[in-house]
């Protein structure tokens, strides 16, 4: 598949007419199907950083199968999000 039948690559990522933006208030984040793996993985960006995610599918169900509480947890901005890093 040449570079034109899948979108333009940036960072590792595929972006074209196959990606959503997903969006509130709080953030908004690019969702696509990145294919340049060795298997199909769901690609994540936050809009705002720039910031790039990938995710396969062991990835994504453990998502669905975690319990509230865990989920909660990793909602909460100021525990990484706004967190200065050496070297960011």
């Amino acid at each position: 598949m040449s570079e034109a039948d899948d979108g333009s690559r940036r960072a590792g990522k595929v972006t074209g007419p196959a990606s959503d933006l997903v969006g509130s208030e709080f953030a908004e984040v690019e969702a696509s199907v990145d294919t340049t793996a060795n298997g199909p993985r769901l690609c994540l960006e936050d809009r705002r950083t720039g910031r790039v995610r990938f995710l396969d599918a062991l990835e994504l169900e453990t998502i669905i199968w975690l319990p509230e509480g865990h989920l909660q947890l990793l909602l909460d901005p100021s525990a990484d999000r706004w967190r200065e890093e050496p070297g960011r």
